[in-house]
């Protein structure tokens, strides 16, 4: 969760369609990372998943900012502003989280990366709390978010418990650790960006950015120069990772609106994880053993326990 404190603008939505529609919007977000992970699959190369999650995210941002007057208007608010170059940079932190699944989910499944997401995300929020990345600028540690983050890596190592140790694969759990970390990053930085302009600017922002890193890791790694001789899938779902994304921000902005920064992370866990255990248990997944499903429940209590001093929002990717 970021750091930015909430402030009541007016209920836009009845509390339980706001709570309904976050976990809805968690469910996407697990739906989102195996969409994009079995795109790089099918096609031969997980940042092709990426590519296409961020491209269709940045289209849908390029038809906002023709549509919506506040996205233009917050915008020329940062342009006047002049912040700081690396307070935009919060759309690399999302680059990295998306790459991130689409080579560790064929691994490990949705539901232990969703984990070690969470995890990472607990763990990154207390470091950005000693910074002044967020907007409300350094703050101390309290005893519930320690808590929360001790518990939450404790949940990636339980649904660790019962693989034969050659199947561990504790560089892939790291990576989604690290990745739920940076999360907590971008939560902040776009944060500042939103506090300066508004939520529209911010996602903007965030997503032209991502959108433009993801096509530099494209080139690097030669992804570009192979996309016209892809064997595209014909399968519609895959390629919903960037509409996905967009919506996920909607959704979590409209229920801080309307039910606050509480609980709606927690209706977003909620949804990641019920959802990452439903994909999981699909027809040729990898399912969800016990021990997974023990881990999850205890992210979800760590997440309860940190979120009793909760400050910020989720950040979308």
């Amino acid at each position: 969760m970021g750091r930015e404190p909430g402030r009541r603008m007016g209920k836009v939505l009845p509390g339980w369609l706001a709570i309904a529609l976050t976990v809805i919007g968690g469910v996407g977000s697990a739906a989102q990372n195996l969409a994009n992970a079995e795109l790089g699959e099918r096609t031969g190369h997980p940042v092709v998943g990426g590519l296409v999650n961020n491209t269709g995210g940045l289209l849908l941002v390029l038809v906002g900012l023709v549509a919506l007057p506040s996205m233009r208007t917050g915008l020329r608010a940062l342009w006047r502003a002049r912040l700081p170059w690396w307070t935009y940079l919060g759309g690399l932190c999302g680059t990295f989280f998306i790459a991130a699944g689409t080579y560790v989910v064929p691994v490990l499944g949705v539901a232990v990366f969703t984990i070690a997401q969470v995890a990472g995300n607990s763990a990154g929020g207390l470091a950005v709390d000693r910074t002044r990345l967020a907007p409300a600028g350094r703050l101390g540690l309290t005893g519930p978010r320690l808590t929360g983050a001790l518990l939450g890596i404790g949940a990636v190592a339980l649904a660790q418990l019962g693989r034969p140790v050659g199947d561990l694969a504790l560089g892939l759990v790291l990576v989604g650790v690290v990745g739920g970390a940076l999360i907590a990053v971008q939560g902040a930085l776009n944060g500042r960006l939103s506090a300066t302009g508004n939520p529209a600017a911010a996602t903007a922002t965030n997503f032209v950015v991502s959108a433009s890193s993801m096509a530099a890791l494209a080139a690097v790694t030669g992804v570009l120069g192979r996309l016209g001789r892809v064997d595209w899938p014909a399968d519609w779902y895959l390629y919903v990772g960037g509409a996905l994304g967009v919506g996920i921000t909607v959704v979590v902005l409209l229920g801080i609106r309307s039910v606050g920064l509480l609980r709606t992370g927690l209706a977003l866990v909620a949804g990641q994880l019920g959802g990452a255990l439903l994909l999981d248990l699909r027809p040729g997944g990898p399912g969800a053993s016990l021990a997974v499903l023990a881990g999850a429940l205890l992210t979800l209590l760590a997440v309860v326990i940190s979120g009793r001093a909760a400050r910020g929002a989720p950040a979308a990717t």
